[in-house]
């Protein structure tokens, strides 16, 4: 067996066969199949003729090429995601990708169509966040997984054609653009690993949103003591370069980081000077509604009146009104989530039951796995103020589950979790007998909460 540069083994057979389907082809079909080895997915016609088109293969041939290349050395992919008209999408097989590497490489040509690819892939990322910030959020995710191992690729600067330190500036423009699926989407993990790498490679200094979603993901893989030497580098490197847009996003984490360890004034106070500096139509990071659904949770425990105020100026707020046409979902669950509270204290527990499931239902449909625990934790409680312990027992084990399938042994909720948390256990204990409660949480836990949010 061959392995190939990406890890996936090829057999001699399969090589001899892609090597005699590409002497069948003509020149310009084996120039355009040893182009279309450079991409590690399934990819569109758009993408061909933006990373392939170049030489003796012109945009104005790319097409009838593919069309005879096509059925060859590619298979079609049934893509069901809409969020483009690029409906056509390919995908080649290991052993054609083989072929096509080795002689793109013979041919000297492997530098120039991979910095194409990279760019491409900068390109594809920006979009993703302009359609977030633009409201398109299930699609900016979407677009975002689905050319997700090219744009993996790209963020790993060692696979650059040259020295690793060429293409770090790429590597962190795109994980960085992608905070949103990092920090919104549940893919925390990931995304720590994948900008820690491109930053240990990059050689100047480190840019202040690379260095705010550093901090970011530290505090959402609970550790915020890892985030506050990040959140003074990205201060200074925001102040230094006069960046008041990052300044507004690192008012908005250190809120985040204070509302993390239980210091709600602190965490109100941040999300005011949030709300001052990011301005009406941000382009990158929390927009307007995240951060009045963060201030709405941070008074929701002890100044309920401003939460109540906070949630209007959400509505009234001529920028954030898209989020109640669910346009900005990740604030809009957030937001669910302080109504739960609110109606809560006020007694309107069946009220707050709704909200609280609103706000589990917006988290997962988008992945967010801190923000699902945190709903579920929150209904967990609901449903024992409403007389259903066994109700309560089973999202509490269906959280476990989740969380410890997303996080590792290091990872603790935040205060504003424990405390419901805390309280919700000691009252099943009083009502629930031991080996009831662990059977319940063992019936979440296969359950799972997608499940769970349907029916409770």
């Amino acid at each position: 067996m061959t392995e190939l540069l990406w890890g996936e083994p090829v057999s001699p057979e399969q090589l001899a066969a892609a090597e005699l389907g590409y002497a069948r082809c003509g020149p310009a079909e084996r120039l355009l199949w040893e182009r279309l080895s450079v991409f590690e997915g399934a990819f569109g016609r758009d993408a061909v003729h933006e990373v392939c088109a170049a030489g003796a293969l012109p945009a104005a041939r790319i097409q009838s090429v593919l069309d005879r290349l096509a059925p060859a050395a590619l298979l079609p992919v049934d893509d069901l995601f809409d969020g483009e008209n690029d409906t056509h999408r390919y995908w080649m097989p290991h052993p054609m990708r083989a072929v096509g590497a080795r002689r793109l490489t013979v041919r000297g040509d492997r530098r120039s169509v991979v910095l194409r690819h990279r760019r491409w892939c900068v390109k594809v990322a920006r979009r993703a966040a302009d359609w977030w910030q633009s409201g398109r959020q299930l699609d900016a995710r979407d677009l975002a997984l689905r050319e997700l191992p090219d744009l993996a690729a790209a963020m790993d600067p060692t696979t650059a054609p040259l020295s690793s330190s060429d293409e770090a500036d790429t590597s962190v423009d795109i994980a960085v653009s992608l905070w949103f699926l990092w920090v919104a989407c549940g893919r925390v993990v990931e995304g720590r690993t994948r900008l820690r790498h491109a930053l240990s490679l990059h050689t100047g200094p480190p840019p202040a949103r690379a260095l705010w979603l550093a901090a970011f993901l530290e505090l959402e893989s609970g550790r915020p003591a890892d985030a506050d030497p990040l959140l003074v580098q990205a201060w200074e490197a925001a102040s230094r370069d006069g960046d008041d847009r990052v300044l507004g996003l690192l008012a908005h984490l250190r809120g985040a980081v204070a509302l993390y360890q239980g210091r709600t004034r602190a965490a109100a106070a941040e999300f005011r000077d949030a709300l001052d500096l990011i301005g009406q139509c941000p382009d990158f990071g929390p927009t307007r509604e995240l951060c009045w659904a963060a201030l709405a949770l941070a008074l929701s425990r002890t100044d309920p009146e401003a939460a109540q105020e906070a949630l209007d100026e959400l509505v009234l707020d001529p920028s954030a009104r898209r989020a109640w046409a669910g346009r900005d979902q990740w604030a809009d669950a957030w937001a669910h989530h302080a109504r739960a509270e609110l109606l809560a204290w006020d007694g309107e527990r069946e009220r707050a039951v709704g909200h609280a499931r609103r706000a589990l239902c917006g988290h997962l449909a988008l992945g967010s796995a801190v923000g699902a625990a945190c709903a579920a934790e929150l209904l967990a409680q609901l449903r024992l103020l409403t007389g259903r312990p066994a109700s309560a027992a089973h999202l509490l084990g269906a959280v476990d589950l989740l969380r410890t399938s997303v996080f590792d042994s290091s990872y603790r909720p935040a205060a504003y979790c424990t405390t419901v948390r805390d309280r919700s256990e000691a009252e099943l204990r009083r009502v629930l007998a031991d080996p009831e409660l662990r059977q319940a949480y063992d019936e979440g836990a296969r359950i799972g909460l997608f499940a769970l949010a349907e029916t409770l």
